[in-house]
């Protein structure tokens, strides 16, 4: 069984409150043979078994909570657990929708499974380890997912911030069966493709399909920019819905080929699709004529920590003010942040001088989260990261 780490007296509130993180000053002293990585018990200063987690000597978030129960965590318990996270995405209408193929499976600590991503292109599974405490179990995880799924293979992308952080170095490739480089799924009828070997995040920004849908919605007729729009899934999502044109801009070439064979796969007019290599920053800073009828603005996270948040906001307010300036009046702003460090209240306060700088008037027409396999926990709400912005454009 595991060692036991015996919290101080009165710091059980937050496991009584079931949030997966406990930091380090909840705890009196580690014992000496608790190493990092290691699964531990927790105890209350009177004795009380009140969760078992995966130890980090290197983080200020010193356990993260698997069970608030005195549990074992092997195969039969991530088994368990796994099975659970996807019977969750089934009562939500995902997973055995043949028209949506691609999907998240597990995420995180909102499905009690901190350090653990996976997702699903079809009947190919990706997965993220980003703790040493989950690295530990990765043996116990893949002969889990290969049990429940029965996929054709299981392809690694963890390439995360917070293994360095954690002391694990990047690692990527396959660890069941062959996988290709770029996978076929279905989101809503299309057909779209992952990058495995060199994409984003597992291949693919699954958590954005409630946004593709309301663009393929609203785009028909219109003259439509797709601003850092990696491989063109959410300019696509407009083609498909009608667009007059659609305009890429991304600084990756790669991403951008990928988003023209996605095209070429969805049986979609090329003609009314064009890509341009280019720094997006920079792209907007020559223009400020309106010249679309719908910008899509989709940055990378400009604040990843509490350190960037000055540099980050003023980037987030060039980029939405520039952005305002290339719409025509009755025309659409779709404006995304994926930083948890800038909340949907940020957004707005930037959208707000934006316009007052431009000269228009925003209406919010939605405003939309990731979708429910990126299932958002009452119990920790740091979770929540993605939020866009769905705006009509009146000057």
């Amino acid at each position: 069984m595991y060692t036991t780490i015996r919290l101080k007296k009165g710091r059980e509130a937050s496991l009584l409150s079931r949030h997966p993180w406990l930091y380090s000053g909840a705890l009196e002293a580690v014992p000496e043979e608790v190493a990092h990585g290691d699964l531990v018990r927790l105890i209350s200063s009177d004795d009380r078994v009140m969760a078992v987690g995966t130890y980090s000597s290197r983080s200020m978030i010193a356990v993260r909570i698997l069970d608030f129960r005195d549990a074992q965590i092997d195969h039969a318990w991530l088994t368990d657990f796994i099975g659970r996270a996807h019977r969750r995405r089934l009562l939500m209408g995902i997973g055995d929708d043949p028209e949506t193929t691609g999907y998240r499976v597990v995420f995180g600590e909102s499905d009690s499974l901190p350090g653990l991503v996976v997702d699903r292109y079809a009947d190919i599974l990706v997965v993220q380890f980003s703790t040493l405490g989950m690295e530990r179990l990765r043996q116990e995880v893949i002969s889990a997912l290969v049990d429940l799924f029965h996929p054709a293979s299981i392809y690694e992308k963890s390439e995360l911030p917070s293994r360095i952080e954690e002391g694990l170095p990047p690692a990527a490739g396959p660890c069941y069966g062959d996988a290709p480089d770029l996978v076929e799924f279905r989101e809503n009828g299309r057909r779209h493709l992952a990058d495995l070997r060199n994409g984003q995040k597992t291949g693919f920004y699954l958590d954005q399909r409630d946004l593709r849908q309301e663009i393929h919605r609203l785009a028909a007729g219109r003259r439509t920019l797709d601003l850092f729009s990696y491989t063109g899934s959410c300019g696509l999502a407009a083609l498909a819905g009608g667009a007059l044109s659609v305009h890429c801009v991304d600084s990756s070439a790669a991403a951008l080929d990928i988003g023209l064979q996605q095209a070429c796969l969805g049986g979609l007019d090329r003609s009314c699709l064009t890509c341009e290599t280019a720094d997006v920053f920079q792209w907007l800073a020559s223009r400020t004529s309106p010249e679309y009828d719908l910008v899509m603005v989709d940055p990378p996270a400009l604040i990843k920590s509490r350190r960037h948040a000055d540099a980050g906001r003023r980037g987030y307010h060039f980029l939405n003010r520039a952005a305002l300036r290339l719409l025509n009046d009755g025309g659409i702003l779709v404006t995304s942040s994926c930083s948890s460090f800038f909340t949907e209240e940020d957004l707005a306060i930037t959208l707000r001088r934006a316009s007052e700088q431009v000269g228009v008037e925003l209406i919010i027409l939605k405003i939309i989260r990731p979708g429910p396999d990126h299932p958002m926990s009452l119990y920790f709400p740091e979770g929540s990261y993605l939020k866009s912005f769905v705006c009509l454009v009146r000057h």
